[in-house]
């Protein structure tokens, strides 16, 4: 692996965001399981970014990103941030959140990197989070 393509990552690197509605902590939450990568062998989705809620403030984050909160060795690299910018913007566009500093999101992935199942085809896919939130 290439080391320079490290992040020197600090939790003020996360990407902060405002929800448009109170309710849309959980459509986001549904909506970024069925967003990331997708195995090329079988049905199955490995999930990029999370929501946070931490100190009154939102995030979207890269499962990368929660791990090294929890101080855990994790290689966050520049294509992670640049895919959690894509989904970020994804979802601002949709109107489901709005980015609190536009610029912190400007280095994006192209599309064709990232899976996105549509709601109704969920029940065809293994969604697999690689972080879960608030469980040990």
């Amino acid at each position: 692996m290439d080391e320079s393509n490290i992040v020197a990552w600090t939790p003020e690197s996360m990407l902060e965001i405002t929800l448009n509605e109170p309710d849309d902590f959980l459509k986001v939450r549904e909506t970024l399981t069925r967003i990331g990568v997708s195995s090329r062998k079988e049905n199955k989705l490995f999930q990029s970014c999370h929501i946070l809620h931490k100190q009154g403030r939102y995030f979207i984050v890269h499962f990368k990103e929660l791990f090294l909160l929890d101080g855990k060795k994790s290689n966050l690299e520049e294509s992670d941030v640049a895919r959690r910018n894509t989904i970020a913007t994804l979802i601002s566009d949709w109107g489901l959140i709005t980015l609190v500093n536009g610029k912190a999101a400007e280095i994006m992935a192209p599309l064709r990197q990232i899976k996105i199942i549509p709601f109704k085809e969920k029940v065809n896919w293994e969604l697999c989070p690689k972080y879960n939130i608030g469980k040990k």
